[in-house]
């Protein structure tokens, strides 16, 4: 990747956290536990996304259907736990964590060889 897309990136996700802390939204206790998986799910595509394209194998379709459905299958897996009364959504936690550490330890290793 060159400068200019890390000026991009970068500059993306500051104007997104300024927005974030400066605009009131709270959501629903109820829809917590939904919406914190997904955001994880969502997470962990997008961290799998800059490994592959640091790798040199990134594809838009399968980064777009992983980053949906990913997010899909942990909310579906929360929604479905809360209905039979079990805490499912911490499978979904647990996968989608260590996916999200080991992607970030590759990036890293990326990053210090060059």
């Amino acid at each position: 990747m060159g400068i200019l897309a890390w000026v991009i990136i970068l500059g993306g996700l500051a104007i997104g956290v300024l927005v974030g802390l400066n605009v009131p939204f709270l959501i629903p206790q109820l829809y917590a536990k939904y919406l914190s998986v997904a955001i994880l799910a969502a997470l962990d595509s997008v961290f799998g996304g800059i490994r592959a394209a640091m790798e040199d194998s990134y594809d838009n379709t399968i980064f777009l259907t992983g980053f949906f459905s990913n997010a899909l299958l942990a909310a579906g897996l929360a929604f479905i736990g809360e209905r039979l009364g079990m805490d499912l959504y911490l499978a979904a936690v647990v996968a989608f964590g260590v996916r999200l550490f080991q992607n970030l330890a590759i990036i890293r290793r990326h990053l210090l060889k060059k």
